[in-house]
């Protein structure tokens, strides 16, 4: 599982250029390491509906180094929330995946979407944790729509590479909330 390159380096280049124009030099590198890594997770997820775990642990990993690099006066405080976030937000979705598997007799939640959730919590400040979700939903939902209008066969069994929308969602939370920083 590799992302389509074409796709990766087009988007990082863009992720950089927006990223060095509009934030500091620490955050946009941030940024673009982020953006990187959630360019690839959505193109593989939306192609094989898997997020791969250089992504997702990848993620997690980088969110709570950048949170430790990021804050000068308390490191290790900024690294400890982050994972503290990262943990919440996984067992979060973990118990909302354990849930719909219980009520409906069928896995509808990914293991990496859950992993996913755990780099979501490291990056981003705990009140814009669900705006990460609620962009990823209504980005899936939109393109559900755009697809029913197309005339394709969409029943409760299709199957939505949600990681797709969870990916670009993060970056873009993340490079909003640093905007304003």
């Amino acid at each position: 599982m590799r992302p389509d390159l074409r796709i990766l380096l087009a988007g990082s280049a863009v992720v950089a250029l927006v990223s060095v124009a509009s934030l500091p030099l620490s955050l946009a590198l941030a940024s673009i390491a982020l953006g990187a890594l959630m360019i690839a997770g959505a193109d593989i997820d939306a192609r094989a509906y898997l997020l791969p775990d250089f992504v997702t642990l990848g993620g997690f990993v980088c969110g709570v180094l950048v949170q430790f690099a990021l804050d000068p006066f308390s490191p290790t405080e900024a690294a400890g929330l982050a994972l503290a976030r990262g943990a919440g937000t996984a067992l979060v979705l973990a118990l909302v995946r354990w849930g719909y598997a219980w009520s409906r007799g069928r896995e509808g939640i990914g293991l990496g979407d859950v992993k996913l959730a755990a780099a979501i919590g490291a990056w981003l400040p705990v009140e814009a944790i669900p705006l990460c979700f609620l962009l990823a939903t209504g980005a899936a939902f939109v393109a559900v729509l755009f697809a029913r209008f197309r005339g394709e066969s969409l029943d409760r069994a299709t199957r939505i590479p949600f990681g797709a929308f969870l990916c670009p969602s993060l970056w873009l939370i993340f490079f909003f909330c640093a905007l304003v920083e």
